[in-house]
């Protein structure tokens, strides 16, 4: 029996968002980034979302994860500027409510912030930096077309240095 992919929809991050941010903030869906942030990390990094998704100069967007049919926010994703060996491209991130893991709407997510991001027209690569110990976020990285490059170091937050797995997609690639 073949497995039908989830419908869920991305719409930009706006003020109203903050909530959903805050969900997100929960230790268990943290515990690879570094731990929860502080309210004034989040509302620093709620603003930073709200600006890139109100850009227009393909400097990247962030978008809320919405599960259809009843338009539920579930998570968050996006793409946003980066340099990557001397190379400016696009990162992209995701978070998925633990209440709705497990669904594949992490990777219908990623599936459709691809498209956003070579619809942009504004860099060849698209990368994602999973923790090497977060076997759901490598999986979604497999499922949703990027390329392994290899493992390397990847700061986040600022000043706290992980081991990550280099995963790209090339979204010149048909």
């Amino acid at each position: 029996m073949e497995m039908k992919a989830p419908l869920v929809r991305l719409e930009p991050w706006s003020e109203g968002d903050l909530g959903l941010l805050r969900a997100a903030n929960a230790p268990e869906l943290m515990e690879h980034l570094g731990g929860p942030e502080t309210e004034d990390q989040l509302l620093v990094r709620h603003h930073r979302y709200v600006a890139l998704s109100a850009d227009r100069t393909g400097k990247g967007r962030m978008f809320r994860i919405v599960l259809l049919p009843d338009a539920v926010p579930v998570g968050n994703t996006g793409f946003w500027e980066t340099t990557w060996q001397g190379q400016d491209v696009y990162e992209t991130g995701w978070a998925v409510l633990g209440d709705f893991q497990g669904r594949g709407l992490a990777v219908a997510a990623t599936k459709a912030v691809v498209e956003r991001a070579r619809a942009e027209r504004g860099h060849r690569y698209l990368m994602a930096y999973p923790s090497v110990g977060n076997g759901a976020s490598n999986a979604v990285c497999r499922k949703a077309g990027f390329e392994l490059l290899g493992e390397g170091e990847f700061e986040y937050p600022a000043g706290r240095p992980m081991r990550c797995n280099e995963w790209r997609l090339d979204l010149e690639a048909t």
